[in-house]
């Protein structure tokens, strides 16, 4: 399954950004680029991204024109098919961002998940970011195998976990919750009755997400298989238990 668009987090503080147009859509850009510290700089100057908030059509697509063979990046508000990024609905725990996009085609939709993510994460969650990022020279001490340590990072992190990201983790030791914890080798086996991948439970989503080995056979579906980790090892044929937690996805027909 190919994505429409790769998700990037870009740092402008103290860079140019264009910003053309007038009114509630374009100061509503012009405040998202003060929060994260851009300079906005009209038309004419250098800069990689630009932001056209215009609202007559002629006027915008020719500013879209210029601005594209100038070689820089462009998001014409309200027009996706001319986009060459977008700007998602954003909930902020810094320093964890999550950004909801929609690839442009329904800003009403990310604005209500965005919602929803706003209520359901806590406001320590970037103090629980923070305290992981303080723990990193203790962890490698008491796990040095890096193996060893991401699945022990994982196992803390699970829902219900010591450092579940969705409760209070006021005080807590972070380097002794992980090494306690530790992630024993097992192996979990999920038998698919469909092709669909919105078909999954979210005990089978779970598993997926969270495995370091998947073993699937060749009639699964890759969108299926995507549900893993990006850096699980995916794998074609009979499963074999290693460390950590081992997946074995079958078709049940």
């Amino acid at each position: 399954m190919s994505l429409h668009s790769l998700p990037l987090f870009v740092r402008l503080a103290g860079r140019p950004v264009i910003l053309l147009g007038e009114g509630e859509a374009a100061d509503a850009k012009r405040r998202l680029l003060d929060r994260a510290g851009a300079v906005v700089v009209g038309e004419t100057a250098q800069a990689a991204l630009a932001i056209v908030a215009i609202d007559e059509e002629d006027v915008a697509l020719a500013a879209v024109a210029r601005l594209k063979a100038r070689g820089v990046l462009v998001n014409a508000v309200d027009r996706p098919d001319h986009c060459d990024f977008t700007l998602p609905a954003i909930v902020d725990r810094d320093p964890v961002l999550v950004a909801i996009g929609t690839g442009g085609v329904s800003a009403g939709l990310a604005a209500a998940l965005r919602q929803r993510l706003e209520a359901l994460l806590p406001a320590t969650l970037g103090d629980l970011a923070r305290g992981m990022h303080a723990a990193r020279a203790g962890l490698r001490a008491a796990l040095p195998d890096m193996g060893a340590r991401r699945r022990a990072i994982g196992a803390a992190l699970a829902p219900g976990g010591p450092l579940d990201p969705l409760a209070d983790h006021a005080g807590i030791d972070m380097v002794a919750a992980i090494a306690a914890g530790g992630a024993p080798e097992r192996l979990e086996p999920i038998m698919l009755t469909s092709a669909d991948p919105d078909d999954l439970t979210l005990r089978h989503a779970r598993l997926l997400a969270n495995a370091d080995r998947v073993f699937h056979g060749a009639d699964v579906p890759p969108a299926i298989i995507d549900r893993a980790r990006a850096d699980a090892a995916r794998i074609v044929g009979p499963a074999d238990v290693g460390p950590g937690l081992t997946v074995d996805v079958r078709m049940a027909w």
